[in-house]
C-alpha cells in the first residue's frame, strides 16, 4: 500500500525571530551605498546587536598594507579609534588577517597570540572572534566581536564571515590611499576633483568641512603694497602693544589649559610668558625697531641673534628650544603689530601643515579655522596640547597630506575616526550635516 502523499512544507518567516530580523536589518543597511563614515559608525553597532556582543571593532588595512587600524567600534572608549594599531600577524586579529581565516577563543587572554592593549582592558571581554574582511586581491581589514561570556558557535563564525563580505563591498568604495603612492598627474592649486581619503590619528574629536589652507609665517621682507613704510616711533608703540596683547593671550591659554586639565603638558606656556616679560628682549627689539628697520626685519634679527647665541654657547637642548620659542614669538609679535596679508589665513579654513606652534594659537586662530590636519612630522606631546587648546576637530600623522592636498581644495576632517577626505562626495557632506544635526539635538549624548 502506497504511503499517503505529504505536501512539501513551506513557511514564511515573519518578523519575530530577533536574530533573523537583526540580520535582515544589517543586510538592508549594508546594501545601500553610503559614506565610509556612516559605515564605520553604524556597522559595528548593528553587528554587535546581531551577535549579542559587548564589543564590535572594525579594523582597516592602511598605509603600505602592513598595518591594521581600528576605525570603527562600539564597546571601547571612543579615543581608541585611530590609535589602536596592529601589524599583520600581531595579536589574534592580526593573525586572522595574516592567515585569512577566522580565529575564535573562549578566553582570549590565554591564546598564544593575544596582545594586551593597556587602554582597552580587553580582559573584561574574553570571548573573542576575529574574521578577516577580504577584498578582490587581498585583505581589507578585519571585524572583531567580543563577549563577557557564552562562546561563539560554528554558526556565529559562518555568519560573521558572510557579513564580512557585505562590509568588504562598502570598504572598497572608500579607497584609502597609500601615502607612498604618487599622484597620477600634478594639479593646480584649488583644482582638485578626485575624492581621496587619507588616514591619520585623531587628537581632538569632531567633524568639519572647509577649504584647505596651509599654515603660513610672516615673510622677512615686507611688501610695499601691503605694509606701510617703517616709522621708528610708530612701530615702537605698535611693538609695545603687541607684547601686551601676546602676554595677555598666552595667559588666557594658560588658564584654558588648567581648565582642560592639561596644565602640566602646557608648562611651555610659562616659558613664553617669561620671554615676553624679559626686559632685555623687549629693549633689544624696541632698539632695532626705533632705528627704522621695520617690524619684521627687526624681530627677525632679534630671533637670529638669540639662535646664534644659543648655538655658540653649547648644544643645550633647553637653550635650543628656548631659541625656537623666541623665533616663534617674534613671528607672532610681527603679525600682531602689523599684519601682513601674505601670512594671513582665509576665514573658516581647514588648516594643514607639518607643525603647530604658539604662533598659530596667537595668529592663525584669529581666522577661526574649522579644523586641523597635520603630517607625521607634527607628532609630539606639545602638538597634542596645542591642538586641544585650539579646540577644533584635529588629527595628526596624515601621511601624503601635501602630495594630495592643495590650497583651495575642499576637505572634510573626520577626527572621530581619524580620516581626512579630500573633495568629499555629496553624500559625505550630507552625512556630516546629519551628524551635526543629531549632535545639536542631543548635545549631552556620550560617544559610544
Amino acid at each position: 500500500m502506497n504511503p499517503p502523499h505529504v505536501p512539501p512544507r513551506s513557511k514564511v518567516h515573519s518578523p519575530g525571530n530577533k536574530r533573523l530580523d537583526d540580520v535582515m536589518d544589517l543586510v538592508a543597511f549594508a546594501a545601500r551605498p553610503m559614506p565610509l563614515v556612516r559605515l564605520l559608525d553604524e556597522a559595528p553597532r548593528r553587528i554587535a546587536v546581531v551577535f549579542g556582543a559587548d564589543v564590535c571593532s572594525l579594523y582597516l588595512l592602511e598605509g603600505d598594507g602592513h598595518e591594521l587600524t581600528m576605525r570603527g567600534n562600539v564597546g571601547f572608549p571612543h579615543d581608541a579609534l585611530g590609535h589602536v594599531r596592529l601589524a599583520i600577524g600581531e595579536g589574534i586579529t592580526g593573525q586572522a588577517v595574516e592567515y585569512q581565516r577566522p580565529i575564535s577563543a573562549d578566553l582570549a587572554y590565554h591564546h598564544a597570540s593575544f596582545k594586551r592593549i593597556e587602554t582597552l582592558d580587553e580582559e573584561r571581554f574574553p570571548v573573542f572572534l576575529a574574521v578577516p574582511i577580504r577584498g578582490k586581491s587581498g585583505p581589507l581589514g578585519a571585524v572583531v566581536v567580543q563577549r563577557k561570556a557564552i562562546p561563539f558557535e560554528g554558526a556565529d563564525i559562518e555568519l560573521l564571515t558572510a557579513l564580512g563580505g557585505l562590509i568588504s563591498a562598502g570598504l572598497r568604495h572608500a579607497e584609502l590611499i597609500d601615502a607612498n603612492r604618487d599622484r597620477v598627474a600634478p594639479r593646480r592649486t584649488g583644482g582638485g576633483t578626485r575624492r581621496v581619503t587619507l588616514p591619520g590619528r585623531p587628537v581632538v574629536s569632531g567633524r568639519a568641512i572647509g577649504a584647505v589652507a596651509a599654515l603660513r609665517r610672516p615673510p622677512q621682507h615686507p611688501s610695499p603694497d601691503d605694509v606701510p613704510p617703517p616709522s621708528g616711533s610708530t612701530d615702537v608703540r605698535l611693538l609695545s602693544s603687541a607684547f601686551d596683547v601676546a602676554e595677555k593671550a598666552i595667559g588666557a591659554l594658560d588658564s584654558r589649559a588648567r581648565s582642560l586639565k592639561v596644565g602640566r603638558d602646557a608648562a611651555f606656556l610659562a616659558t613664553h610668558i617669561e620671554i615676553l616679560r624679559d626686559q632685555r628682549f623687549r629693549d633689544r627689539a624696541a632698539e632695532l625697531v626705533g632705528q627704522g628697520k621695520g617690524l619684521p626685519a627687526a624681530l627677525g634679527q632679534v630671533a637670529r641673534e638669540v639662535t646664534r647665541a644659543a648655538a655658540s654657547i653649547t648644544r643645550d637642548p633647553f637653550l635650543e628650544e628656548r631659541a625656537k620659542d623666541i623665533e616663534d614669538l617674534c613671528d607672532a609679535l610681527s603679525m600682531l603689530a602689523r599684519s601682513d596679508k601674505r601670512a594671513e589665513l582665509p576665514s573658516k579654513a581647514l588648516i594643514v601643515g607639518d607643525a603647530l606652534t604658539v604662533f598659530d594659537l596667537l595668529v592663525s586662530a584669529r581666522a577661526q579655522p574649522v579644523g586641523v590636519a597635520l603630517t607625521s612630522r607634527a607628532i609630539g606631546p606639545r602638538t597634542s596640547t596645542l591642538l586641544r587648546l585650539l579646540g577644533v576637530p584635529a588629527m595628526i600623522g596624515v601621511d601624503g597630506l601635501f602630495r594630495w592636498a592643495s590650497d583651495g581644495d575642499v576637505a572634510l576632517v573626520d577626527a572621530d575616526h581619524g580620516l581626512l577626505v579630500l573633495n568629499p562626495s555629496k553624500s559625505e557632506v550630507a552625512a556630516l550635516r546629519e551628524h551635526k544635526r543629531a549632535k545639536t539635538a542631543a548635545p549631552g549624548r556620550p560617544h559610544e
